[in-house]
């Protein structure tokens, strides 16, 4: 590896003009071949680091990807509802999925929600597991990005797992100890 890749950050732009790359294919690609590379990428880092790093590498790519997400699809100077929204929409235009909000108590910063047609695991085969790890990163990363407050968030519920919606428990972290243990 060279220098120049050794120092790679990633920024909204590196996602590059997909209109003037793809002017016969366009910007829409097949659920395949996301989960193709996803999967197949997670596979090589589990085997690699074992499978609790993997996840904690995954999570973590997609906070950054949440967090770019509000910057650059999103009005963070929206009331929260209004936010909530944007999110709901942006998510279904981008076809990530359909969020709904469960609960929401504000005071406390503590949500539950749901993403049906989620992007990552609906359709999959039940294996009596979490697999939404990714989402957890990108839903705490926009919420954290939104707030500017730290947020740890749980998928409660999987479409692998037998349901058949993605339910996520999301809170304000409010211990710095607990922070440190979900970044």
């Amino acid at each position: 590896m060279d220098i120049a890749q050794s120092k790679r950050k990633f920024s909204w732009q590196s996602l590059g003009d997909v209109q003037l790359g793809r002017p016969h294919l366009g910007p829409l690609a097949p659920v395949r071949a996301y989960r193709l590379m996803q999967f197949t990428l997670w596979d090589v880092l589990t085997s690699e680091l074992g499978p609790e790093k993997a996840n904690d590498i995954v999570r973590k790519a997609g906070t950054l990807a949440g967090r770019e997400f509000c910057l650059n699809l999103l009005d963070k100077s929206l009331p929260f509802i209004e936010f909530i929204s944007q999110l709901q929409k942006n998510l279904k235009e981008q076809l990530i999925g359909l969020m709904r909000m469960e609960q929401v108590d504000l005071e406390a910063m503590q949500f539950t929600l749901t993403i049906a047609e989620d992007l990552d695991c609906s359709g999959l085969p039940c294996t009596d597991e979490i697999v939404c790890q990714y989402d957890e990163g990108f839903i705490g990363g926009i919420l954290e990005e939104y707030t500017g407050k730290p947020f740890h968030v749980a998928e409660v519920d999987c479409w692998a797992s037998g349901a058949r919606v993605c339910r996520f428990s999301a809170k304000l972290i409010t211990d710095p100890l607990e922070s440190r243990d979900f970044q």
